[in-house]
């Protein structure tokens, strides 16, 4: 599952990116393969999941 963080917030990514012009026809991130296909993967801690950051400057959370 995708989520968006921001400060101390969690949003469901219908929330945000319904109105991206790069998100997909369900206004959701585009993901691709396991990877994020409107943004890019930024380092994090190996007890962290998976982050990353969309071309809108949001910071984008891969939970299983």
């Amino acid at each position: 599952m995708l989520v968006i963080l921001m400060d101390d917030q969690i949003l469901a990514p219908e929330r945000v990116c319904q109105s991206c012009l790069l998100a997909n026809g369900s206004g959701q991130p585009r993901w691709h393969g396991g990877k994020l296909g409107c943004g890019q993967a930024i380092r994090q801690a190996q007890e962290q999941p998976e982050q990353y950051e969309c071309l809108m400057g949001f910071l984008v959370a891969h939970i299983e």
